[in-house]
């Protein structure tokens, strides 16, 4: 009977609290409706899935940048605006071209 006892209160002594066990859950799966959690000067990327083509577009700010068309057949290309002036350069991959690009300094 001793020894029963002594281990019920080394268990209950061992035994996780509520607040370590909801800290070790993962937090719930996003729904359609949840937000996106966007860190304030981190790039926002949205994928646009076709029937002939998946794309994605990269925006800065709430402002388009760089575009990455991914055919069904096909290699993949980019359109950037290296100017930011809404004037888009198709650039394929291998072009010598930076991917991805980070903005330094803005003014």
């Amino acid at each position: 009977m001793r020894h029963l006892l002594i281990a019920m209160l080394l268990g209950a002594a061992i035994a996780p609290t509520y607040a370590e066990v909801v800290a070790d859950m993962p937090p719930p799966m996003p729904t359609e409706d949840t937000p996106a959690a966007v860190e304030p000067g981190a790039p926002e990327v949205r994928i646009i899935q076709k029937s002939d083509a998946t794309i994605a577009e990269y925006r800065l700010h709430g402002k388009l940048y760089q575009v990455k068309v991914t055919p069904k057949v096909g290699k993949p290309y980019y359109l950037i605006d290296p100017t930011g002036k809404g004037e888009f350069m198709r650039r394929e991959i291998g072009d010598n071209i930076a991917v991805p690009t980070w903005v330094l300094l803005e003014f």
